[in-house]
């Protein structure tokens, strides 16, 4: 069996950067982080990653291009392409990403959504659970697709939702479970992706 080549993964991220954080901690080999991207400038997670020594720590301003939704994505893959990126994880990506940079990543990008998809799709998920009075709640892997939180379910974990639960302390709650669940689903995708090619 020849040896495993290391997968280069890259994250886009737009906040505080939790689930970034939970992949910089883990032990994700045979992949490595190399690329963090935001569209925030002051986002949490460029720092997050520049203490954890990642090669290409980059905000990519939206704003130069006008609302152009696919020539931004389109500097977002050049970035990507140019650091070798493989893999791509979304967290806490707010930006709608195109067509054209799905069908550029596809099957190699994955997101974390905070509901059991695909009850909950977009904002506020706790807050929809909450309201629509379930007894269970959690957080899906999938595969992005061109619609939003509408890919192919990689994995889920669920949470049981208490009397008394608020939006807030509901995802404070289902918050490491996220982590741990990101984390075991890039390991196991990084892995048998290797596996397969290595075989």
């Amino acid at each position: 069996m020849s040896s495993l080549r290391v997968k280069r993964i890259g994250v886009l991220a737009s906040g505080r950067g939790s689930n970034l954080a939970a992949l910089l901690k883990a032990d994700l080999t045979p992949a490595q982080i190399v690329c963090v991207l935001s569209d925030k400038a002051a986002a949490p997670a460029l720092e997050l990653a520049r203490q954890a020594g990642v090669e290409v720590v980059q905000h990519l301003a939206p704003k130069p291009f006008a609302g152009d939704r696919t020539a931004y994505d389109a500097s977002v893959t050049a970035a990507l392409r140019e650091a070798g990126v493989d893999f791509v994880c979304l967290a806490g990506y707010m930006r709608l990403v195109s067509p054209s940079f799905v069908a550029d990543w596809r099957g190699r990008m994955i997101n974390i959504h905070p509901s059991l998809l695909p009850s909950f799709k977009g904002l506020d998920a706790q807050a929809q659970a909450i309201a629509a009075g379930v007894k269970l709640a959690g957080c899906t892997v999938h595969y992005v697709s061109e619609e939003m939180d509408a890919g192919e379910i990689i994995a889920q974990a669920a949470i049981e939702v208490l009397p008394g639960d608020t939006a807030l302390s509901l995802s404070e709650r289902l918050l490491p479970v996220e982590h741990r669940l990101y984390v075991e689903t890039v390991q196991k995708l990084v892995r048998s992706t290797a596996t397969a090619q290595s075989s």
